[in-house]
């Protein structure tokens, strides 16, 4: 078990490196020493050229993360929770913002903050029995780390009133279907197994593209069409100079798999 201090267990699978919340016995929620270890990891990560990719998982198979910590909140002062959730923004900021392409392996309910920090990730994959939900106006508060900015932007307007309004539980199978989730992974099979060759083409591809290619399709959600291609022209002319696009020219004309080396 890690350390309460640092609850986040650490492994790397060759290029791809996984980060399991190993506070099982509080639904893997979010505390303050959790949320300060995934800005410290993130910002290691991000400048660690062996890793190409991020998993995010929970310990256990009942939750990925239940959302806020509510036992550590009790007694907290207004100010207090104000800076909890600034905590959100500073610390799950660089997650948001990172170059590596970064995957939630749902392995059990993510609920609230839990939800959030998924949202925060470019792809989600879920266990079937996997629950989603933002209950927060159930509870007289809203989503306060991003939720009411980023879920319609992934599932649209009216979807996303839907489940913040009305606080509504969305199984697997329904996110997938309103696209919340990239992949459901059936019961009886690996969720980790199965996260780490959803992500193989990642791990295998070109680093310096895919980071391009995130930030042109981040961008785009924050101006014109018109904007964004040109964002997108300047993005693209970061991999056309790089050396892995001429390896993967090499390797069609020899008809060999291509080594990227992020340069």
């Amino acid at each position: 078990m890690a350390d309460e201090s640092f609850p986040i267990e650490v492994e790397q699978r060759g290029n791809v490196v996984v980060w399991t919340i190993d506070r099982e016995a509080r639904m893997n929620a979010l505390s303050r020493p959790l949320l300060r270890a995934f800005g410290t990891l993130t910002r290691e990560a991000v400048t660690n050229p062996s890793v190409r990719a991020i998993i995010i998982t929970g310990r256990g198979e009942k939750a990925f993360c239940a959302g806020a910590d509510l036992k550590e909140r009790q007694g907290m002062s207004e100010n207090d929770i104000r800076v909890q959730v600034e905590l959100y923004r500073s610390e799950l900021g660089p997650l948001d913002r990172s170059p590596k392409p970064v995957i939630a392996a749902l392995n059990g309910v993510a609920f609230g903050g839990g939800l959030e920090l998924a949202l925060v990730c470019d792809m989600r994959i879920a266990a079937e029995h996997a629950l989603l939900a933002l209950p927060e106006t159930t509870l007289g508060i809203i989503p306060g780390a991003g939720g009411t900015q980023r879920l319609p932007r992934i599932v649209g307007e009216a979807r996303a009133k839907e489940m913040i309004l009305l606080g509504r539980r969305l199984t697997a199978a329904e996110a997938l279907a309103w696209g919340l989730v990239n992949r459901v992974v059936a019961k009886g099979q690996d969720l980790l197994a199965e996260a780490l060759a959803f992500v193989s083409p990642i791990a295998d591809g070109a680093p310096l593209a895919q980071a391009a290619a995130l930030e042109a399709i981040d961008r785009s959600f924050d101006t014109s069409l018109e904007l964004g291609m040109e964002l997108e022209k300047v993005s693209y002319d970061k991999v056309l100079v790089s050396e892995d696009r001429r390896e993967a020219l090499l390797a069609f004309a020899e008809k060999r798999k291509p080594a990227f080396q992020g340069r």
